[in-house]
């Protein structure tokens, strides 16, 4: 675990359910002087932990704050790699330009960089994303699969059905569905993007920065006007507030795991998870390209992740890349 003193405290204070610790005993387990344990314990108060002073006993972790860094993560974090080094901003430019400079450095397997606000958060096609502070879930994901760089764009399609289903094990107030090929939309309204970059030589991947921003506790009025019609949070939809953290190591857990049978096993049983959770399929759609724009039935995916859209001639057109509108 890439864990500092700092979390290995927390860490403490999260599994003693509310019970005191003494600072002696800390300093003991850690091999630390009682000095540097009140030095962790003041750190901690500026980021919002709260501690009481119980006479003769230590202290008590009274208050939690709503953060999603690597002291509350471990709580919940069941995977074996993703996760377990964990880069966290109270605010970032963009988590996919950090982890760009974590990749040049050789970050392991599994490295997630993690932010409470984005200035500068983006989505596909450089469109920009609104990243509001301590509401959302704005992450990159390193990872450096076996595979060749031709099935990197599969990997979106991965975490789709990742995101998707942890949030099916989490709430259930609501149906997530997948819109081709990176949107998780609830009701039709959008919560998460996930954009999927590629860092390659010629004939192999360095690593894939899976990059996902997902609206978990904004309220309608956090977003600007001109998003209002078309977007949510899971919060708006399952009626009440969502632990962030959790939720961060459901789709770790799950993301790991879909990833790791995907490497082993193929595309076949990740489409047929897509397929199962799509809000796309059997739906009429316009597809804007850089090139046409093509309208539809969308029929299905190919084992390449290529949406088929079926036109009103009977034409079926591969769709690689493209803005789509369910009409």
């Amino acid at each position: 675990m890439h864990f500092t003193m700092k979390d290995e405290i927390l860490k403490r204070f999260l599994n003693a359910n509310g019970e005191p610790i003494s600072g002696q005993v800390l300093a003991d387990e850690l091999q630390v002087s009682r000095t540097a344990i009140w030095k962790h314990l003041q750190t901690l108060k500026q980021e919002g932990y709260e501690f009481e002073t119980v006479k003769k006993r230590g202290y008590k972790l009274v208050t939690v704050p709503d953060k999603v860094d690597m002291g509350q993560l471990q709580q919940f974090l069941k995977t074996t790699r993703y996760g377990r080094q964990v880069h966290y901003f109270e605010s970032v430019e963009s988590t996919q330009l950090v982890a760009h400079e974590l990749v040049r450095e050789g970050a392991p397997d599994g490295t997630v960089i993690i932010a409470e606000h984005q200035t500068a958060g983006r989505g596909r096609m450089m469109r920009e994303w609104e990243s509001s502070e301590g509401k959302g879930i704005w992450m990159t994901i390193i990872i450096r699969p076996e595979i060749a760089p031709h099935q990197a764009p599969q990997f979106t399609l991965v975490t789709a059905v990742a995101v998707v289903n942890a949030m099916k094990a989490m709430f259930k107030n609501f149906t997530p569905e997948i819109k081709w090929p990176n949107d998780i939309l609830i009701k039709g309204k959008k919560t998460t993007g996930i954009l999927t970059e590629m860092v390659a030589e010629a004939d192999r991947i360095q690593a894939l920065l899976i990059g996902i921003g997902i609206n978990v506790n904004q309220q309608m009025d956090d977003f600007p006007e001109a998003l209002q019609p078309i977007a949510t949070s899971i919060a708006i939809e399952e009626g009440e507030p969502i632990e962030r953290v959790h939720l961060v190591a459901n789709v770790l857990d799950f993301l790991e795991h879909y990833s790791d049978m995907y490497v082993k096993n193929g595309f076949g049983f990740i489409k047929t998870l897509w397929e199962e959770s799509s809000g796309t399929i059997g739906k009429r759609v316009k597809a804007t390209t850089l090139r046409e724009v093509v309208e539809g039935e969308a029929i299905s995916i190919t084992e390449n992740g290529v949406l088929e859209i079926r036109q009103a001639n009977g034409e079926v057109k591969g769709i690689y890349s493209a803005d789509i509108e369910i009409l």
